[in-house]
């Protein structure tokens, strides 16, 4: 039998894909080592290390996850590493370089950001038992329950950018400090729904415009970091009354979430424009103009 006709054995062929199996955890465990070091860093008075090292991790926490779906990765290991991974970088490693930055010789800087670290476990212990739960219904696969814990710390971080791109003032005050970090620990661990953000769905003919805004970004990443972290911060924040909206819609719409965001965009259109009393599109009332003006007729009349 010559070598080119002899069987191939089973653990040949899997050889390769065993070996990418591991990168999920290798990036989850690579975010454990940035959101460490940020805390060296802030220790040493590097602050804008820090918070890089910060970000680094979150964008390490968002791609690990899809990572693992593409190779098809997925393990109870690695969604344990990966929640433990969340609570080190995202929950105490910002609580301590926003100590150690601006919180030191404040008394109550200790206790709210305690406070911090302790939501974000409880957030994260909530969206584990959530995974859990079958009971709930599909729609709610696209939505967060509370500010996912990546969000919250670089909310929190928003803080040392504003010091770091205008210097000391009302907004790194005790009180201004302190109601911050104890509003991001709120979000954490509230109701509030938040979209998630590989559920947003863009329009064909939007493209071109999200690929000129994401080269903006990039471009303002180098030039004004400490601007756009803020400008992040204000968006994100400004998105969630419309994922309120688009929650209590679905919910009362399930029926919906089958259908693509298009249809469902639609649907909401018709179902407003049924609504009774509401004024059609387009047909307003001149101002300054009475109904005697405008020679019409109370009914009855």
């Amino acid at each position: 039998m010559t070598s080119s006709a002899r069987p191939v054995h089973p653990t040949t062929r899997t050889r390769g894909p065993v070996g990418l199996h591991i990168l999920p955890s290798s990036m989850t465990v690579l975010a454990i080592c940035a959101g460490l070091t940020s805390i060296k860093y802030a220790l040493d008075g590097q602050v804008h290390v820090a918070m890089a090292l910060i970000a680094a991790a979150a964008i390490l926490d968002g791609l690990d996850g899809r990572v693992a779906r593409i190779l098809d990765a997925e393990s109870r290991m690695g969604a344990e590493i990966d929640s433990l991974a969340d609570a080190v970088d995202f929950g105490v490693a910002p609580a301590i370089v926003i100590y150690v930055s601006l919180l030191s010789t404040q008394p109550a800087g200790w206790i709210v950001v305690l406070l911090y670290a302790v939501c974000v476990v409880l957030r994260l212990a909530r969206f584990n038992a959530l995974l859990d739960d079958a009971t709930l219904p599909a729609y709610t696969r696209e939505f967060f329950v509370g500010m996912p814990a990546p969000a919250g710390a670089i909310t929190l971080m928003g803080l040392l950018a504003a010091k770091l791109q205008f210097g000391d003032g009302w907004w790194t005050s005790q009180w201004f400090t302190c109601a911050w970090v104890v509003g991001t620990s709120m979000l954490l661990v509230s109701r509030i729904p938040m979209r998630k953000m590989h559920a947003v769905s863009v329009p064909p003919h939007l493209a071109a415009v999200l690929l000129a805004v994401l080269a903006l970004v990039a471009a303002a990443a180098f030039l004004f970091p400490y601007v756009l972290v803020l400008v992040l911060i204000v968006a994100y924040l400004c998105t969630i009354p419309f994922s309120v909206r688009s929650q209590r819609w679905v919910a009362a719409h399930p029926e919906a979430w089958e259908h693509a965001p298009r249809e469902r965009r639609a649907a909401r259109r018709e179902i407003r424009r049924s609504q009774p009393g509401r004024r059609p599109l387009g047909i307003r009332r001149p101002s300054g103009q009475s109904m005697a003006r405008l020679r019409l007729r109370k009914p009855g009349r």
